[in-house]
């Protein structure tokens, strides 16, 4: 079946998702995704930072839907038409969404180990408003360890449930999850139990903002100094296949392997990931490909000027003279 996205069609099987069906296509018009993750069943519909206009149903029913969909939850159908950076109504809704995720979330973004690969970062420069109208108190949450090596830092959540999911699908047993309800809702564990089964590391990685961190890494150092390099391992847990973030001839921590959206393309063990920081330990492949417009780019990578695709104009005139010259390099 084909579904034009922004003007740009794409043939996608029956079943595919909007939001997937513009991954096909990728570049810009591929809508911002906070809780979606194509690795966890059940997962999307909860942030709405995806939302999009479908400005004609299908080819038998080509009346428009009445409202913004969550394209992360919304099948396609055979000539459905669909607006995402083109509709001014869909730039100002994820415009007032990301003011709602901003609401109780902490800026204290100079001391957060997300900090530098953050998907709220990003998703607040380029979709965010310059204030918020929020006047009253942001909720705030004492830290927790939620096991010997993963620190929770609630008043950061964003309450994605990725990592409730992730919990549910790929360990034996979920200790953790939401409490309470409405505002008061919060990720915890039941009667203070520790999460420590063999794939408890994984909700680092799937956690989009800097709620859970590795206590191994936290505030050793800021990820743009790190350079990654990929590497494998023979493991009888785990694929073995994981990213380590060298300072100088330091390992200073394992991640899975992540795809362009961030999303870890196979779960590692918590031997993997907390136990072998060595490079004795590894087989090196080599320097992870980095996309230049990341900060973990930087000083790492030899730039290729490539045609700016999404830029602010406003800034390129602030900072014309820095632009240029970043741009002849």
């Amino acid at each position: 079946m084909k579904v034009t996205i922004d003007g740009i069609t794409v043939d996608v099987e029956p079943g595919t998702s909007i939001l997937n069906a513009a991954r096909q296509i990728g570049g810009d018009i591929v809508p911002p995704a906070m809780c979606y993750y194509s690795k966890l069943q059940g997962s999307g519909g909860k942030c709405r930072t995806c939302l999009v206009k479908v400005t004609k149903g299908s080819e038998k029913d080509p009346r428009p839907m009445p409202k913004l969909v969550a394209s992360c939850r919304t099948g396609v159908m055979d000539g459905m038409e669909v607006q995402n950076i083109t509709s001014p109504e869909v730039v100002e809704a994820r415009k007032g969404v990301v003011e709602m995720l901003l609401i109780n979330h902490p800026l204290d973004c100079p001391v957060c180990d997300q900090a530098g690969e953050c998907h709220l970062q990003d998703l607040g420069f380029e979709h965010g408003a310059a204030k918020t109208r929020y006047e009253f108190d942001r909720r705030t949450f004492e830290k927790i360890d939620i096991g010997d090596k993963i620190q929770l830092h609630m008043t950061r959540c964003i309450l994605c449930y990725r990592c409730v999911f992730t919990a549910d699908q790929i360990t034996n047993t979920r200790l953790h999850g939401i409490l309470n309800r409405g505002d008061h809702s919060e990720i915890s564990t039941y009667i203070s139990k520790a999460v420590d089964n063999d794939f408890s590391g994984n909700v680092i990685d799937v956690c989009p903002v800097g709620a859970l961190t590795d206590k191994t890494f936290r505030f050793k150092n800021r990820v743009w100094f790190t350079k990654p390099v990929e590497a494998h391992r023979d493991c009888d847990k785990c694929c073995g296949k994981v990213t380590l973030w060298y300072k100088g001839e330091d390992v200073i921590r394992v991640t899975g392997r992540k795809d362009v959206y961030g999303e870890v393309e196979e779960f590692i063990c918590n031997t993997c990931r907390f136990d072998k920081k060595k490079t004795a330990d590894w087989v090196i492949e080599g320097p992870r490909k980095v996309s230049h417009h990341s900060v973990i780019s930087a000083n790492h990578y030899e730039f290729t000027p490539l045609p700016v695709v999404k830029t602010n104009p406003v800034l390129i005139e602030a900072n014309k003279e820095q632009f240029e010259r970043e741009t002849r390099l």
